[in-house]
């Protein structure tokens, strides 16, 4: 796994706990904060939504997890996530 990839993950992770806070969050703001393109957020949210994470898209607005979505803790420490996604796309 090289260094984008462990961006990506660290950045998609903090998205979702963005999105928890229970605010609609914009492309924008989410792109200032993590230092990325809007394209590069809107790309993010595909690769959430396709994971199965149910976001909300109100346009005109920003995005937000549907109502009673909660992502349970996971205990996992790096080298058991990178393991796990590294296994991932083994398959």
């Amino acid at each position: 796994m090289n260094n984008n990839d462990t961006r990506r993950i660290s950045r998609l992770t903090a998205i979702l706990t963005q999105l928890q806070s229970k605010r609609i969050l914009t492309s924008t703001t989410l792109a200032k904060k993590f230092d990325v393109s809007v394209r590069t957020i809107y790309r993010d949210i595909k690769v959430l939504e396709h994971a199965g994470v149910p976001i909300y898209t109100e346009d005109g607005k920003g995005y937000s997890l549907m109502d009673g979505y909660r992502i349970p803790p996971v205990m996992f420490t790096e080298d058991e996530a990178n393991a796990l996604i590294t296994i991932e796309q083994w398959l």
